[in-house]
């Protein structure tokens, strides 16, 4: 399949990374430190992107967001404005994980190699994907310090976008947030992997937690 025309977002975590694709030329726009800033950070780096890339939005074959894990208010900032341009354009969604953008950062590497791709869930917890090449093999979960490193002892890479608080007991693989953005969603277009942009959240909110009590 030929590379399309779209626009991808990641608000998922403290970054915020925007990919925009016409007719091969890729262009991004990445900002490291957005926690908390990504609603009205989001719109200024969507059109510098575009303007970047010479796109708009009328001419984006579709559109795609990271979907979790990651911050709750972050995924759904990201999710709702990529819904309004798929709305207004008449145009498919792909969704895309936190997980993917790690593990397909590196996916040019050993096939062979398990990959456990972590974000940061606060509180010396993760919430983790294994990953064998493209393969998940491992499905998400909410894994405490000790489950990680029990991982990484079975033979698992450790691998996340930013540092975290584990990297000073044990070596963690760092990704590139836009150049995963970009390889996990030309990989998952090619898949044909289109669908509805559903939030991950691998483990409640804390006021979900709270209301339970």
């Amino acid at each position: 399949m030929s590379i399309q025309n779209f626009l991808a977002l990641d608000t998922s975590g403290n970054h915020l990374s925007v990919i925009a694709c016409k007719e091969g030329n890729i262009q991004r726009v990445f900002l490291p430190n957005c926690a908390m800033k990504h609603a009205v950070s989001v719109m200024p780096a969507v059109e510098d992107a575009l303007q970047k890339a010479e796109l708009s939005l009328e001419e984006c074959d579709f559109f795609s967001a990271v979907v979790g894990a990651g911050s709750f208010t972050g995924i759904r900032i990201g999710i709702s404005a990529i819904k309004g341009f798929c709305l207004a354009f008449q145009k498919p969604s792909l969704p895309v994980t936190s997980f993917d953008v790690v593990a397909y950062n590196g996916v040019d590497g050993d096939a062979s190699q398990k990959k456990l791709c972590l974000i940061d869930a606060l509180h010396d917890s993760y919430y983790a994907c294994g990953y064998k090449g493209e393969e998940i093999i491992l499905p998400p979960a909410y894994l405490s310090e000790e489950e990680v490193l029990a991982l990484a002892k079975e033979g698992y890479t450790l691998c996340a976008m930013g540092e975290l608080p584990l990297s000073e007991k044990t070596e963690v693989q760092l990704s590139d947030p836009c150049v995963g953005l970009e390889k996990a969603v030309l990989a998952k277009a090619k898949q044909n992997a289109f669908g509805e942009l559903t939030a991950l959240y691998v483990r409640k909110s804390s006021a979900e937690l709270n209301l339970g009590k």
